[in-house]
């Protein structure tokens, strides 16, 4: 592996923390608007990656995914969230939940326009911003596809609980760190490809395709 490569890795890992720390920030965020200041005392509404991490799913599994070539994915340490200071604990869940994945659509958005002004200015899509950006887009993608898998304790299982019958959403909610482990299993088993990949390239593909159109616009 060459210094290239090395250099290639970094770039893309910082922007995996980057993408990270906004989704974990987002959900601070709209816990503080809806009632709880609970990430907010406790340090954790903030964008410095490191007060998010999680030594497994933020260093351990997503740099393994960059060295062998695997979907990355991973994630960080749960933002801290006490429904009864929520003015509406159900809804209020539901939505603070939501807020992870959809900033992650929210940065692929924006990385989208940033691609359709790079190859309108530049008249491709090989240069090394233009890759990036692609990269980028994709691993927002794959963060939000990622956590809105319907189980607990992942952001999928609390947007779905909204919906569920009480006892059903508390199962889960309590066999939390059993469907976990074999959701990790799974993706170490090398099942990750098959879960993430249809939607993560359906999106992905959407993003570009949205650059190509502001490319001409621009």
């Amino acid at each position: 592996m060459g210094n290239g490569d090395i250099f290639q890795i970094v770039g893309f890992f910082i922007a995996f923390l980057l993408a990270l720390c906004f989704h974990e920030f987002a959900h601070g965020w709209v816990a503080k608007k809806l009632g709880d200041n609970t990430a907010e005392t406790m340090g954790r509404l903030s964008l410095n990656p490191f007060v998010h991490a999680d030594m497994v799913g933020t260093f351990i599994l997503p740099l393994a995914s960059l060295f062998t070539g695997a979907l990355l994915f991973g994630w960080a340490k749960p933002v801290p969230v006490n429904p009864r200071n929520l003015r509406d604990a159900k809804n209020g869940m539901f939505l603070v939940a939501l807020a992870g994945p959809a900033s992650n659509m929210l940065l692929a958005l924006l990385c989208m326009v940033a691609l359709g002004a790079v190859a309108a200015t530049a008249g491709t899509y090989s240069s090394a911003s233009a890759q990036f950006l692609v990269r980028f887009i994709q691993i927002n993608v794959v963060l939000a596809v990622f956590n809105m898998i319907p189980i607990h304790p992942l952001d999928g299982g609390k947007v779905i609980g909204r919906f569920l019958p009480i006892n059903f959403d508390r199962f889960m909610e309590e066999n939390q760190m059993i469907f976990m482990m074999i959701l990790l299993f799974l993706f170490l088993g090398g099942a990750g490809q098959a879960i993430l990949g249809p939607p993560v390239a359906y999106l992905t593909n959407f993003f570009i395709k949205g650059a190509l159109v502001l490319a001409q616009v621009f």
